[in-house]
């Protein structure tokens, strides 16, 4: 599968690989470029994003359009090599991993997290799930971590004092501490670091050469810096469980083949294929929502309103009480599947749909709305296919 990049900001992109055949093919080719073209540039203007690379792929065949620059101090462009954080679409890869320390037989989602942590077997926590913790439902942990828990042996302490809100497996309550103790249980329960896990196993098995936990020196030459409001250059600082919650660091073009192995991962070993099936799984209900494991799922075709909904503030931000799927939904093709993430100095999104073969990843090193990225990724998709007429994205 041949990459296709644009690199020149403004100018429409001269991608030479068709989607199909023939003329109607070249149009429709002409037509994408066209499309994140005049979506891109107004986009990165109106939110001042320095870089961004957007990558596409299309029943098989990959496109990436990258634009700007990786720094301003530089003038580095953003190339396809260019990494950038992508803050909570890591917890994908954490699902997945999870998804294959289950398959592997290390850990089953229906354990209490305190089995792998045994210093937890006093606390609420126990009463919990794994998947409670993987689908954040385990009882109302928050969004971080008080700023107080800077070390393992106060997590460790705050996991053991924390008291629930709600019952285990009855409200949403989307959280970094939740996902974080579901990978770092994971690790655990697989007898190797997280870091190590992910990167000798995991990203190995995806086929994923630019994709870190830890960026090494090698390609430090690669990795954007992102840009706060001020316009400051920052990357992530250091936090408990950062790795499991949000710390992947990778390339446009990299996230696009695991969009691909997502969609199908026939080329891939069975147990991996059984961790990217898992994550897959419906376990419940907020709106028009169905959660997955680090995925967040959509009935196809979907609306841009559903959309914006499933990724509003509201998701982020409050309880919200669930409609538990029993049993829980199997993997579906027709679904769009998608999830959001954010450091300081870098937004990213990621949608795709394996019914239909295609799929949409935003890279940017500025955090901006997340409405935007919705938008901009509806527009582009509509693009693709008929199901979303694109005047739902205006």
């Amino acid at each position: 599968m041949k990459n296709i990049s644009q690199s020149t900001l403004g100018i429409l992109a001269t991608a030479s690989v068709l989607i199909g055949a023939g003329a109607h093919a070249a149009e429709r080719q002409s037509e994408l470029a066209g499309v994140v073209n005049a979506i891109a540039v107004p986009l990165m203007a109106k939110n001042n994003i320095p870089g961004m690379a957007i990558a596409v792929t299309v029943g098989g065949k990959r496109y990436t359009y990258n634009y700007g620059v990786a720094s301003k101090a530089s003038g580095q462009k953003v190339t396809d090599a260019t990494l950038f954080e992508i803050g909570s679409v890591s917890k994908t890869f954490t699902a997945t991993l999870a998804g294959y320390a289950q398959a592997s037989g290390d850990l089953s989602f229906t354990d209490s997290p305190a089995k792998y942590l045994p210093e937890l077997a006093a606390s609420r926590l126990a009463g919990a799930t794994m998947l409670d913790l993987g689908t954040y439902t385990a009882g109302g942990l928050p969004l971080q971590f008080p700023d107080d828990v800077t070390d393992h042996k106060a997590m460790v302490g705050y996991y053991k004092s924390w008291k629930p809100a709600y019952a285990p497996g009855t409200y949403r309550v989307y959280s970094n501490p939740s996902i974080g103790l579901f990978g770092y249980a994971a690790a655990k329960a697989m007898g190797w670091p997280f870091d190590d896990l992910m990167q000798q196993k995991l990203f190995l098995a995806l086929g994923l050469s630019h994709t870190f936990i830890t960026v090494p020196k090698a390609d430090d030459e690669n990795y954007a810096y992102g840009y706060s409001k001020a316009g400051k250059a920052i990357r992530v600082s250091p936090g408990v469980l950062d790795s499991e919650a949000y710390g992947v660091k990778m390339s446009a073009s990299d996230m696009l083949r695991f969009v691909e192995a997502n969609m199908d991962g026939s080329n891939l070993d069975k147990t991996t294929q059984s961790a990217l099936a898992a994550t897959h799984t419906g376990y419940y209900k907020v709106g028009s929502m169905t959660q997955g494991l680090g995925w967040e799922m959509y009935n196809y075709p979907t609306t841009l309103d559903q959309l914006l909904a499933g990724n509003s503030a509201d998701m982020t931000l409050k309880a919200n009480e669930i409609e538990k799927l029993s049993p829980p939904r199997p993997p579906a093709n027709n679904m769009l599947l998608n999830k959001t993430g954010s450091t300081n100095g870098f937004g990213a999104y990621v949608a795709f749909v394996p019914s239909k073969s295609i799929g949409i990843v935003l890279f940017a090193n500025k955090n901006y709305p997340n409405s935007e990225r919705v938008k901009a990724a509806y527009k582009i998709l509509a693009t693709l296919d008929d199901d979303l007429p694109a005047a739902n994205a205006d």
